[in-house]
């Protein structure tokens, strides 16, 4: 539960101001009853002005009244958070000396487990200079040999709220980035898409979806044509005057001889 912002300075603005029972005041302030009791008395917290809860957001009238009317009641904190002491906005944060020569030791760790924070962001965190900042991360540092990353919480250069937010912060930035780019490519590939609907193409598709389709396919493999039957080998001829110079004219067989008859040796 979140203390009380100056427990005693507060618990002296009730008992002055309020007509609150001991045991009600040093519940919420976190004391014991005896502390308020000698605070009434001006035992304990001589000399301290009272802070007023009021104003600091810490409790309200209704609260206060509720309580009055009823001392079983217990005083119950405001929703809004306790303001803190007042520190300034800008620029880089006070850094006592005794630390001072452990912030390019928190230099490294943040640029090493939180890149996505800026150098204003780790400059106000720590309390250095981009110089200083540039000079860790590019390791050109003249005592870089020497330089150990540590959380800067640990060290005592920030609150852990403090880191928390930074980081938060610089993550939010970067999604809002991320977001606008993927919102940019999406109205690209709609205006191609549609540009190239209107050129005649209705199947044009985003560019990195055109890319596959443009590839070619590969051709399926034409269907095997059915061997022809093989002739028979022809026998093998040996050459021969006939089929070297071709065939010869045959000789004509002689005219039979007609045995001579009677009539033509003897007459009629």
């Amino acid at each position: 539960m979140t203390e009380v912002l100056m427990p005693k300075a507060t618990a002296v603005w009730l008992v002055d101001n309020t007509t609150l029972t001991f045991d009600q005041i040093a519940s919420f302030c976190n004391l014991h009853a005896l502390e308020v009791q000698g605070i009434a008395d001006g035992e304990v917290a001589a000399g301290i002005k009272g802070l007023d809860p009021i104003a600091t957001g810490q409790l309200s009238h209704d609260e206060i009244d509720r309580c009055t009317r009823d001392a079983m009641q217990r005083l119950r904190r405001s929703d809004a958070r306790l303001r803190e002491t007042q520190r300034r906005s800008k620029g880089p944060r006070y850094t006592p000396l005794s630390r001072r020569q452990d912030r390019p030791n928190a230099i490294a760790w943040l640029v090493r487990y939180h890149p996505e924070l800026t150098d204003a962001q780790v400059s106000k965190l720590v309390g250095t200079t981009k110089q200083t900042i540039n000079a860790v991360r590019d390791r050109t540092h003249w005592n870089i040999s020497n330089i150990t990353p540590q959380d800067p919480v640990t060290l005592g250069l920030s609150s852990q709220v403090d880191l928390d937010g930074a980081v938060q912060k610089a993550q939010d930035k970067l999604d809002k980035q991320q977001a606008k780019a993927d919102k940019e490519l999406a109205k690209k590939r709609a205006a191609n898409l549609s540009a190239a609907e209107e050129a005649g193409q209705p199947s044009a598709q985003p560019a990195d979806e055109a890319e596959i389709a443009a590839s070619p396919e590969p051709e399926a493999p034409a269907p095997e044509s059915p061997a022809a039957p093989e002739s028979p080998a022809e026998p093998v001829v040996e050459p021969s005057l006939e089929n070297t110079f071709g065939e010869s004219p045959e000789a004509e067989a002689p005219a039979e001889e007609k045995a001579p008859k009677a009539e033509d040796v003897f007459g009629n």
